[in-house]
This record gives structure tokens, C-alpha cells and sequence, in this order.
């Protein structure tokens, strides 16, 4: 294969297109599984794949690339053992995750974008735009890396870092789908959150999907006034929009919704702006029960 070729990034290929991809090269399909787990377990070259022969892993090596990001720094709480990771992606791009410890298990917070495009007022990823999006390999390196570098197994995700994880859809409904595939890591689906500011048409597609994940929504502010002159989206996507989706998302996955609320000191903050009663300005339609299920999070009082 010429350099000048791309090659392709394997672990975002689910086992079914490894599967396709061996059959073209003359392999046996059910060497699929074997590649998938080893990819799994954040291995670092093909070399490491030892059950396969090594013409196939010199085929692998030739076809594909294996992503291995590099921990530029590491930083562990005193308080409770909380780790932040700043990883060194291809290309030179570094983004941050996070290994939180709680009783029902450890949780990875992951970056799904190099910076971020929404520019909320109240964030520091969006300060300088978005450079790029993540591809669904790379965002499940930093789910496999920090189990490997931890050595403590992962069981539950939220996509809250650096990146508006719906403006990078389809890379990251493929790492949804990967990192809950039996083979792999195989987090289930309930015990992924997924944090949007509101790009109200795609959480109508992702309702589609009919995924069991947690969608929680960046809210932070009742009414377009005070929201957009905290987060711009609000502006493309007003609040009567935004619920419009919830409530679509809701009934099509039966799934409950989160919702964040930052109080920020003067704008944010005036007494009823946290009073959850707008909800619903009009009456549900019929056979829509008449509340979204929900879990209000008040973040902290902050100044912007």
C-alpha cells in the first residue's frame, strides 16, 4: 500500500466491517472478534495481537492505522482520587478526560471535539473555536487508555468535555455504538449520559435511534432573554424549540432527561428563573403524560 494512501483508523470499524474488510483480504471472518477485543484492551501495536499470525498483523499494520494517545499530564486529586488526563491525539491535538470515583463505580468524562464552536459564555473549551472533531476511535482511546493507565475498570461514561458531542454526530452515535458492543468494553448504554447545549434537530435524531443512554440538557437559563446572552445556540434553537425536541425525545425512547442549571449571579439566579413550571407553557397534547421526567442539577453560583 502507498503511503500516500490514507489508512483507515481501525477501531472505529465495528466488528461487522472487520468482519467485511478480512473477507476482502482473504482472512477468516472470525478473526473480527479476535481484533475487536485486542482493541479493546488499548493494545499499542499489532505486534500485541498474539493469537494472529504475523502476516495478518503485517496486513493489519499495512491497512490500518491504531491510534495511541499519548498522556501528556496527569492530575489526581488529594480529596477524593480524581484524575484529570490532558491526551496528546494524532496530529498533535490534546484534549482533556476525566476518571471520577463513586460507590457504583468509576465514571470517564470524555471530549468529543478538539475545542468547541457553541461559545457559551460560562465555558472555557469554546475560547478558541473548534479546531476538529474527534473520530469515534479516538473517543473511545480515552475510555480504553484510562482504564489501562488506571488499571480499574470503567462502567460508566459521560460525554461532558471539551466539544458539543451532537455537533460531532456521527462520530459519536458510532463510539456509542461501539463502546456498548459485546466484544469490547461493553458499557451498557443506560450507563451513558449524554450532555448537549440543545441542537433540538439532532436530539430529535438521535431519538430516533432509540438509544437506552441518558441525554441530560445544558440548560442553565428558562427564557431566551437571559439563555442566549449566555449561550448562542439559544439563538438558532430557542427554549420553546428545545422542549419541543425533549418532549419528542421522550416520547420516543421513554427515556428520563436531565437537566443542568448553572446559577450565575445576576442572571441566572432571580427568584423563580429555577422554577421548573415552564416546562410546559401549553397543555400536552393527547396521550403525552403531562410532565417530562426529569433531574434539575444546580451546578454552583458563579459570576460571568
Amino acid at each position: 500500500m502507498s503511503e500516500a494512501i490514507q489508512k483507515k483508523e481501525i477501531k472505529c470499524l465495528s466488528i461487522e466491517e472487520l468482519k467485511a474488510d478480512l473477507k476482502e483480504m482473504g482472512e477468516k471472518p472470525f478473526r473480527a472478534g479476535q481484533i475487536f477485543k485486542w482493541l479493546h484492551e488499548a493494545v499499542e501495536s499489532f505486534d500485541e495481537m498474539t493469537n494472529l499470525s504475523k502476516e495478518l498483523r503485517a496486513k493489519l499494520s499495512e491497512r490500518y492505522e491504531l491510534t495511541v494517545p499519548v498522556c501528556v499530564r496527569k492530575q489526581v486529586s488529594q480529596v477524593d482520587g480524581t484524575r484529570k488526563y490532558l491526551w496528546q491525539m494524532r496530529g498533535g491535538d490534546c484534549v482533556e478526560s476525566v476518571l471520577m470515583r463513586y460507590e457504583h463505580g468509576n465514571t470517564v468524562c470524555v471530549s468529543t471535539q478538539v475545542g468547541c464552536r457553541m461559545g457559551c459564555k460560562f465555558c472555557a473549551s469554546g475560547l478558541f473555536g473548534l479546531k476538529r472533531h474527534l473520530s469515534a476511535g479516538e473517543i473511545l482511546d480515552e475510555v480504553l487508555f484510562i482504564q489501562k493507565e488506571s488499571g480499574e475498570p470503567v462502567s460508566n461514561i459521560v460525554l461532558m468535555g471539551t466539544g458539543e458531542p451532537l455537533d460531532n454526530y456521527e462520530n459519536v452515535l458510532k463510539f456509542l455504538h461501539l463502546v456498548s458492543c459485546p466484544g469490547g468494553i461493553q458499557i451498557g448504554q443506560r450507563h451513558i449520559s449524554l450532555s448537549t447545549s440543545g441542537l433540538a434537530d439532532k436530539i430529535e435524531l438521535l431519538a430516533n435511534e432509540k438509544l437506552q443512554i441518558t441525554l441530560s440538557i445544558s440548560l442553565h437559563a428558562p427564557d431566551d432573554e437571559s439563555r442566549s446572552s449566555i449561550m448562542p445556540v439559544d439563538k438558532r434553537y430557542p427554549v420553546a424549540r428545545l422542549m419541543q425536541a425533549c418532549a419528542y425525545y421522550f416520547d420516543t425512547t421513554g427515556r428520563r432527561i436531565s437537566y443542568e442549571y448553572m446559577m450565575a449571579r445576576g442572571k441566572t439566579d432571580r427568584p423563580g428563573t429555577g422554577n421548573t413550571g415552564w416546562l410546559w407553557p401549553s397543555p400536552p397534547a393527547p396521550g403525552r403524560r403531562k410532565n417530562l421526567p426529569l433531574c434539575c442539577v444546580a451546578v454552583r453560583h458563579t459570576s460571568i
